[in-house]
């Protein structure tokens, strides 16, 4: 039995399956709050964080209780710390920082799946807002891209390790947002030269975070719409956590458009939360569920969807090989 699926064969272990959304709210609300970065210089009683953090102070005291029971926080002595992972990942000014999915998920994800019953049955989305809404606010599209930084912070040490880079000259991120991951590929390989294909709107935003990283002039930015325009050349083309968005026939058909901008001898990389055949991976359908509450049509697939699509291009060779914890990288090598 699974820490999954443990206890779900007694009343007990339902009933508290059916509450475990309470524990997600009490991390999603602690980010939110900025519990653990006012911790993350010290310890604090419950009345210092109250003034700190200018809550009422009812209810405090169980709420940091909880926390601790989620190993969140430590308590000794009535003065609370972060425990060593949030420590690391839930303070913003550190680079590891993975809170912008969280808060995203607070504000997008958390009211949208209380509408499941609603998608399921019209096969709509549910989060509030279109994409086109995010595009068009500077405020929106800000969460939007420190969300996509907290998800290509994990994946991107992980990819840089799984690939072999040597003998490429340019890596194309493609729907690459402020060029986080490209970044982080091109500091590890200096001999590579970095593109990132996006809309329009992100360049803004590409040419603040490239400037701190200290990579102005070797990631360039394209803007453009990759339905509607050719993408630059380049001999590693990246597609990561961006097919899920669609449905199978737009993923063929971007999977073909990545074919013709492999340079010969080059390379197409997919990552995704894929489906195994047996559609038993917790996390990843749960992901595929997003994709549904906030798109159109996407979702998550196997990576034997995604081989035939990479056949069909004409990819002479396509390998399958986990990526972290929940993740699959496909690569599909063009002669």
């Amino acid at each position: 039995m699974t820490t999954a699926t443990a206890g779900r064969d007694t009343a007990a272990g339902i009933l508290r399956l059916g509450n475990a959304f309470c524990d997600a709210k009490a991390l999603l609300t602690a980010v939110e709050l900025g519990v653990f970065d006012a911790l993350h210089t010290g310890p604090a009683t419950a009345d210092e964080l109250r003034e700190r953090l200018g809550l009422n102070g009812r209810g405090l005291s169980d709420f940091l209780q909880l926390l601790v029971a989620l190993d969140l926080l430590t308590e000794d002595g009535g003065r609370y710390r972060n425990a060593p992972g949030a420590d690391r990942f839930l303070v913003r000014e550190l680079p590891s920082y993975v809170g912008g999915f969280l808060l995203r998920s607070n504000r997008n994800l958390y009211p949208a799946w209380g509408k499941l019953t609603e998608a399921l049955r019209t096969g709509a989305p549910q989060a509030a807002g279109s994409f086109d809404d995010v595009i068009a606010d500077p405020g929106l599209l800000g969460q939007f891209v420190r969300m996509m930084d907290a998800l290509t912070q994990i994946i991107g040490p992980e990819l840089i390790d799984a690939y072999d880079w040597s003998g490429h000259r340019s890596v194309l991120d493609v729907g690459g947002c402020r060029g986080n991951l490209a970044g982080q590929i091109v500091k590890a390989h200096p001999e590579l030269s970095g593109l990132v294909f996006d809309l329009p709107q992100m360049e803004p935003f590409f040419d603040e975070h490239i400037a701190e990283m200290g990579l102005t002039g070797r990631v360039a930015f394209h803007g453009g719409d990759f339905f509607t325009d050719p993408l630059p050349a380049a001999d590693v083309v990246l597609m990561g956590h961006v097919l899920h968005d669609w449905d199978e026939s737009q993923r063929r058909g971007l999977v073909h458009k990545a074919y013709d901008a492999v340079n010969p001898g080059g390379t197409l990389l997919v990552y995704d939360r894929m489906l195994d055949d047996a559609r038993s991976r917790v996390e990843n359908l749960v992901i595929s569920l997003d994709m549904l509450l906030v798109s159109t049509g996407g979702s998550e697939y196997t990576s034997e969807e995604l081989r035939g699509h990479a056949e069909s291009a004409g990819f002479t060779s396509v390998t399958v090989t986990p990526l972290g914890d929940f993740d699959t990288l496909v690569v599909c090598r063009k002669d």
